[in-house]
């Protein structure tokens, strides 16, 4: 890999990872199209989901903060209350991993077909969430569990966790700015749980990406996974997901296209 490539695949990840497009699913369409792979070097996929995870972190900093100053007061709070709704929404994806990993692993493998039939759901979902009436839910366990599903079958490549999340929520009836902050702060325990599992199994001696492409693919997805975040929660706040949901629909489109007529 290229400090170019990882540039690249760093702006993929970055950007696709918050805006409601697929992170996996472009991934797998660039090493489909360029043959740049990311997957199969364990050492970038971790310094790219930890970028990302930085970027959530950096723009929710005062949340997470004011979360914890709530929780570690041990009593029953808002603060409290919220956390064990972002545990109950973990409880899917963790039921995935532990069951389905091997299976849902095996279909990152190019397979343009399930990409682009996946992009094609999201699109749908998109729609489908712009097209519902602006209300003032709030998260409850009920509902952080039904988001925690969303997010399990997200695991799909080419069906986007933050699109499938988000429109999950808006369908529920959950205002908006709660929706996508919650969307994006449900994701960090399980990414960075992901990650300390590959780092107790990982194999470093067989990797042969260079300091200087780990480097640049990280600060490249830091910088635009930060950009792409503010710029969802503006875009979920104003409900404005039909240009995304057009835009999957053609990029899925010629995904499916691509796998069928290769």
């Amino acid at each position: 890999m290229s400090i170019l490539e990882s540039i690249i695949l760093g702006i993929i990840q970055g950007l696709t990872e918050f805006l409601p497009v697929s992170s996996s699913g472009h991934l797998e369409i660039a090493n489909a199209l360029f043959g740049i792979e990311a997957e199969s070097n364990l050492q970038f996929t971790m310094a790219v989901h930890a970028a990302t995870v930085l970027s959530t972190i950096t723009v929710f900093f005062r949340e997470i903060v004011r979360l914890f100053k709530g929780l570690f007061k041990f009593r029953m709070n808002d603060e409290t209350i919220y956390i064990i709704n972002i545990v109950i929404s973990m409880l899917p994806i963790a039921f995935m991993g532990l069951f389905f990993q091997d299976k849902i692993e095996a279909l990152f493998t190019s397979n343009m077909i399930l990409v682009g039939s996946m992009l094609i759901v999201t699109s749908g979902l998109l729609t489908f969430a712009a097209k519902a009436k602006p209300r003032d839910g709030k998260i409850t366990p009920k509902n952080a569990f039904i988001i925690g599903i969303a997010q399990a079958f997200a695991a799909l490549p080419g069906l986007s966790r933050s699109g499938a999340t988000i429109s999950t929520g808006l369908l529920l009836g959950v205002k908006r700015s709660e929706v996508s902050k919650f969307s994006f702060l449900m994701v960090l325990v399980p990414i960075i749980g992901m990650n300390l599992l590959e780092l107790i199994g990982a194999d470093f001696a067989a990797s042969s990406i260079g300091t200087w492409q780990l480097i640049c693919g990280f600060a490249a997805a830091y910088l635009t996974g930060t950009f792409a975040c503010r710029l969802m929660i503006n875009i979920v706040n104003k409900g404005k997901l039909t240009w995304f949901a057009v835009y999957c629909a053609i990029v899925g489109a010629i995904a499916l296209g691509f796998g069928i007529f290769k």
